[in-house]
Formats: C-alpha cells, structure tokens, sequence
C-alpha cells in the first residue's frame, strides 16, 4: 500500500465488499489503510469465494451463484453493523455496495466504488437522497462498461448528492491492489486513496 496523506476528520463506519477474486491482501491492506486512520471497518464476504488471480475462473464461480442469494447475504451479513456507515465496493463488490445502500437508505451517508459503477436502473431501487458517490476508475480497464459511471453519477446527483466520477490513465482493473502486481498502479492508488480518506472525513454522519 502506497503512503497516502494524513487526512483529519470524523470517525466513519465502513462496510467493504471485495471484488470476484476474494479477501485478497489488497483488501484487507485497504480494511488496514481506512482503520489507521480512525475509521470503524467491516469487511463482508457474502459470494464467499476462495481467493483467486484468475478472472476467468473467478468470474465463471460467481456466475454460477445464485445472483438473489448473494444479494441477500450482503444484507444479512451487514445486519449487525449500526448505522450510519459508508460502502465501499471493489469491482463486483460495487454492485453488492451499491445494493446495500439501496436497501439501507436510512443508514448509509456515501459510497467509494472502485473499478466500476452501477446505474440505477439496474439496482431495481432508487437511490438514498443526499448520498455521495465517489467513483475512481481507469480508462482502459477492460472490465469497465463504458459510460455507467457518469449514468449513476447522473442519477446520484437527480437524488440531490454530489458525485465524483475520475477516470486515471492506465487498464488495471483493481489497480490499488499491491498484491495484482500486473494490475497495480501506484501512483494512481495514492491519489486513489488521498480521495477516499478526504471523502469519508468530509461525510456528515
């Protein structure tokens, strides 16, 4: 994990869904980096998959998940986590962030999705009121469906929050991953990380 500034602030709770590789060390570095600087961190795993560097295989075990089902333990598994908290999703994880926040519109006061972003229209809820959004992507990653960024940013901002779309050069997909040594990008993490820690201090919760 690259150095990132010291950012002064309120104390935040933190729900982190990884993404379809697992609990991999940049998750739990990131779970590391957000604790160190006074926030409260749940990290929850609800495909429940093996940590993985393989997309492809990675990709094929959630797909053969019961879609519902996941859905519903990223509920269960946040039940015993207070409000208010902020989500933070990694790639897949931002969608089942993104559903949380949906579910826990009382609750949740932000969202920090890193490798993708989903529109509303593809959550079957509207969003939270107020809520921010923070979303850092690369622009050549291959994963990232073109345009869905902005879409939910459009939406995020139509339920009278703020959203920060920044889109750094550069193709990795988890790119603030140390441990994806072919995906990693450490200057991009940094700045990555500078924001996140800025927009969780600046949450009103």
């Amino acid at each position: 994990m690259s150095a990132v500034t010291p950012t002064l602030g309120g104390m935040t709770t933190v729900v982190v869904l990884p993404s379809v590789l697992g609990l991999r060390q940049g998750v739990l570095d990131a779970a590391t980096l957000l604790r160190e600087h006074g926030h409260v961190v749940h990290v929850l795993h609800p495909t429940g998959v093996p940590v993985d560097d393989d997309y492809t295989a990675a990709v094929a075990r959630i797909e053969a998940l019961d879609h519902a089902a996941v859905l519903a333990a990223t509920i269960e598994q946040a039940r015993s986590v207070p409000g208010p908290f902020a989500v933070l999703g990694f790639s897949h994880g931002v969608l089942l962030a993104e559903h949380l926040a949906t579910s826990r519109p009382q609750d949740v006061r932000g969202a920090v999705l890193l490798g993708g972003a989903i529109p509303v229209e593809h959550l079957g809820a509207p969003w939270p009121p107020g809520v921010p959004v923070l979303v850092h992507e690369t622009v050549d990653d291959p994963w990232r469906d073109a345009g869905f960024a902005e879409q939910l940013a459009a939406d995020v901002e139509a339920a009278g929050g703020r959203a920060e779309v920044l889109h750094h050069p550069g193709s990795g997909h988890l790119f603030t991953d140390a441990s994806l040594p072919a995906e990693y990008q450490p200057v991009e993490a940094r700045v990555t990380w500078d924001r996140v820690l800025a927009f969780l201090a600046g949450l009103e919760v």
